[in-house]
């Protein structure tokens, strides 16, 4: 009888494997973690990786070069954003997106699937907090069907239609390194058959992107399937066994993963056995530090979230504070007359030069310098967070990384001597 690696085994042999749009090499493990190397047609990303959002073509108040600085080598761009605007034919005059914004690495689009559940069910946060559909004067589902979605733009309420085909379309002007396939990404508050049916015409989006992308695609961009079936095993499994059978180069885990941690992670666990072990596998729309250590420690090689961009715009910087979900608010005013560092041993520009009473100020006074500079060190934090993993996994210290983070020690202080060392 076949064991399960024998099948996972099996199944890989289903995905495409294409070294001219993408490669994945693994180079160290420590249990389920690992490192590896992603090889795409504009240069290597180092996994495990958090990856930045660029979602309208721009890391947001950074520059391109000052995201590649900070050690960045992948970017996530956001296809349903940039089909509204600048538009694919506009992209496409200018040589893609790489080109128009200046970035020379690598570039993932979110498909749209994402913001077809924020347009149809509302946002996360609507989610969290009870409220259903969306605000008025955003923009609004008109209908998901099995063509694809008709929908209202946010911008000016033009009426629009996107599915698996202009999906594709749309991210080969981007000229992304990686497209990810065209998916509907349920709410958690919807039912088991909603569920049911929601995964099944996602995959069949599926099989319309991978026909759309082996006739017209970019000759060197690869494709990601995504995993969805909410929080039930059954879908999550049978939607795993599915995608990973497709001519796809990669596989992404989306839609909603429960109502809390402990719930994300169940669905982790019962999600993951059933994809092909070696392939490339990213989360989508997660970043939280604590979140990306029990990713990381699970297998999940690459990660994405608005977490560093969005706590800056709030006042808020990433520190190593478990106790309150690792940030520190700029704005209380305790920090109005404390003099030191943001974040004490810090390597970015807003720890280095500045103090917090000075960051306190610029944040209570709504600068945007203060927004610039709590960007910065969100994002040097959690690429920090992410390379102390690569070096303990290296060390077959990952476990004692972990456990130094969540007892309070900055990701550059956490690593075992070591690992740093190596």
């Amino acid at each position: 009888r076949a064991s399960a690696a024998d099948g996972a085994a099996a199944r890989l042999e289903t995905m495409r494997q294409d070294p001219d749009r993408l490669s994945f090499e693994i180079t160290a493990r420590d249990g389920a973690a690992r490192c590896g190397v992603l090889r795409t047609a504009h240069g290597e990303v180092h996994t495990p990786a958090f990856i930045p959002l660029a979602t309208t073509g721009a890391v947001r108040g950074l520059s391109a070069r000052e995201v590649e600085e900070l050690g960045y080598r992948l970017i996530l761009g956001n296809t349903f954003h940039l089909f509204l605007r600048p538009g694919p034919q506009a992209l496409a005059e200018r040589g893609g997106l790489h080109r128009f914004m200046g970035w020379e690495r690598a570039i993932i689009p979110d498909a749209g699937g994402f913001q077809v559940f924020s347009l149809a069910h509302g946002s996360v946060a609507d989610e969290i907090k009870g409220r259903r559909g969306n605000v008025a004067g955003h923009g609004s589902i008109l209908e998901i069907a099995e063509e694809g979605v008709r929908f209202r733009s946010y911008l000016d309420g033009s009426e629009h239609f996107m599915g698996p085909e202009e999906s594709m379309a749309t991210q080969a002007a981007i000229g992304s390194d990686i497209a990810l396939a065209f998916d509907e990404c349920t709410p958690f508050h919807v039912d088991y058959d909603y569920t049911a049916r929601s995964t099944e015409r996602t995959h069949r989006w599926l099989d319309r992107c991978v026909r759309w992308h082996e006739r017209h695609g970019p000759r060197r961009q690869a494709l990601f399937g995504i995993v969805q079936g909410g929080i039930h095993p059954e879908l999550r499994r049978a939607s795993a066994e599915r995608v990973s059978a497709a001519q796809v180069d990669g596989l992404a885990i989306g839609g909603t993963l429960g109502e809390d941690k402990p719930q994300m992670y169940e669905v982790l666990d019962f999600t993951l056995p059933h994809l092909p072990e070696v392939a490339p596998k990213h989360l989508l729309g997660i970043g939280e530090p604590d979140d990306l250590i029990a990713g990381i420690g699970r297998g999940i090689d690459i990660f994405d979230c608005a977490v560093p961009t969005r706590l800056g715009r709030h006042g808020m910087a990433l520190a190593p504070l478990p106790g309150e979900r690792y940030r520190l608010n700029v704005r209380s005013r305790a920090l109005a007359a404390d003099d030191g560092p943001l974040v004490e041993g810090c390597p970015c520009e807003a720890c280095n030069r500045h103090s917090r009473a000075y960051l306190h100020y610029l944040s209570r006074a709504e600068e945007l310098t203060a927004v610039r500079l709590l960007t910065l060190h969100n994002l040097v934090y959690l690429e920090r967070l992410v390379a102390g993993a690569r070096a303990a996994i290296a060390a077959g210290a990952f476990a004692a990384y972990g456990e130094a983070l969540a007892a309070g020690r900055p990701p550059w202080d956490a690593v075992p001597t070591a690992a740093a060392g190596g």
